[in-house]
């Protein structure tokens, strides 16, 4: 029987890890994409029932995007490589871990068996690929949503990388990766996976009939095969320590100078909205110095809340996947009638090697960040729950906190007086020029302290600066 949607792939080609939340439940970050061939016989539809092998106990799926080649592409750069897909559809990865063991990366046997990618209902042909929503569900139990602004390596980027090796014809499949909260179905399991916009992918999990096996391959359910299937490491690995952001000496310079000297430098480059307004620290001795992970809260609406609100939700997504130098940047639109954050996140999130904590909205068991070692600054206190006001919508994407504009990347710094916005391109000069000013202006305070008068001091004409100069020379 012919695919509904018409698919006859050369090749499918399908991604290890792609999506940040994943990454982190391996506990190992690529610094490349990773790849693995499945048969054009493995694909299946929405409808068709997934086998679980005799004798196996392991099958996982995966909620995955394939990309569809519309176009023959052979050495595109990834500026034109978007101009040879086709469409979008949702697709499942199923595995059987129980048979990884024969093959190891390759997955032939534990990835390659028939009906093993179902791809489907729809093949959405207008959509933003740098912004995808997928979302599995099992049994009718959402277990995993997320969106492509997590992908380690974009699609454009997997077109062009996987180009240059071979020739993606028309038709051909990519695979781009799943998202945490794969896990272990069993018989009788019905798991739906949905491409925002294009319908539910849905397959059932059914059981084969007992048979001989005379050769081949036999199953092996092995501690590390389930743990791996069950969606954790097969064994503790030290979680990966990324390249920081923002090299030691800027960081250094930044922690250094107040966010009042940050502002004023800020305005000499024509960046007026630069300072969250509205946020307090709790506490004010603690100085913040990171890069944005930004969060989105949109205004409550039950329906949707009831959707995707519990669970492994955006809030709680964003907390797992910050990586160390890291500031939450929550956007709450300024509404005080519910908390965003409390504690335990709070302190997951430090314990991930978070920076800070900024939202604009209320900050939940507010006495507890007294004690917490975690910069954090907040609109009110409040100590109701997330679903009071807010839906957790997404993550990694421009918000706007306190009236400014805050971009993922973007450089904050925060002292007792507050949080200042610094675009990264500039964070450089502004630290080199801030640590100059504040060098003058305790040269100016020393001089006023014993007595001058601020006229050509303040600011220093050129009698003043020569003294000052001398001063430098001689210290």
């Amino acid at each position: 029987m012919a695919h509904p949607l018409g698919l006859t792939p050369g090749k499918i080609v399908a991604v290890h890890l792609n999506y940040r939340s994943r990454v982190a439940q391996r506990g190992r970050t690529p610094a490349v994409p990773s790849y693995f061939l499945k048969p054009s016989s493995s694909l299946s539809w929405s409808g068709q029932a997934v086998v679980r092998p005799h004798g196996c106990e392991l099958l996982a799926f995966e909620g995955e995007i394939a990309v569809v080649i519309g176009r023959r592409a052979h050495r595109v750069p990834r500026e034109r490589a978007l101009e040879h897909v086709a469409g979008y559809a949702a697709a499942n990865d199923f595995g059987v871990y129980d048979l990884k063991h024969a093959d190891l990366g390759s997955n032939l046997r534990a990835k390659g068996r028939d009906g093993y990618t179902p791809v489907g209902p729809v093949l959405l042909t207008d959509a933003d690929p740098a912004d995808l929503r997928l979302r599995t569900w099992v049994n009718g139990e959402l277990v995993q949503d997320a969106s492509t602004a997590e992908l380690l390596f974009p699609i454009d980027l997997l077109i062009a990388d996987l180009s240059r090796s071979m020739t993606l014809e028309p038709g051909d499949l990519i695979l781009v990766g799943t998202p945490a909260g794969s896990t272990v179905v069993h018989p009788g399991d019905v798991v739906e996976v949905e491409l925002a916009g294009s319908g539910r992918l849905r397959n059932e999990v059914v059981q084969e009939a007992p048979g001989a096996v005379e050769y081949g391959v036999l199953p092996e359910a092995t501690e590390a095969a389930r743990q791996a299937a069950y969606g954790s490491a097969p064994e503790p690995v030290p979680e990966p320590v990324p390249e920081p952001a923002l090299d030691e000496h800027t960081a250094a310079l930044l922690r250094s100078v107040s966010t009042a000297t940050l502002s004023n430098q800020l305005r000499k480059r024509g960046i007026d909205h630069h300072f969250i307004e509205g946020v307090r620290p709790a506490r004010p001795d603690l100085r913040m110095v990171g890069t944005a992970r930004t969060l989105r809260y949109l205004p409550l609406r039950e329906d949707v809340f009831a959707e995707i609100g519990g669970g492994m939700n955006a809030q709680k997504r964003t907390v797992e996947e910050i990586l160390p130098g890291e500031v939450l940047v929550i956007e709450a639109r300024g509404d005080h009638g519910s908390g965003t954050l409390g504690d335990i996140l709070a302190l997951r999130a430090l314990r991930r090697g978070a920076a800070g904590v900024v939202t604009d909205g209320g900050l939940r068991d507010s006495p507890s960040f007294a004690g917490l070692d975690l910069p954090s600054y907040y609109g009110v206190p409040h100590a109701a729950v997330l679903g009071r006001r807010h839906v957790p919508m997404d993550s990694q994407l421009p918000v706007s906190c306190g009236g400014v504009l805050v971009r993922p990347g973007d450089v904050l710094v925060g002292d007792a007086e507050g949080v200042v916005v610094i675009p990264p391109a500039l964070a450089a000069e502004v630290a080199r020029d801030a640590a100059a000013q504040e060098d003058e202006e305790r040269f100016i305070l020393q001089q006023v302290g014993e007595g001058a008068a601020v006229a050509g001091l303040y600011p220093m004409d050129a009698t003043w600066r020569a003294r000052y100069e001398a001063q430098r020379e001689g210290s």
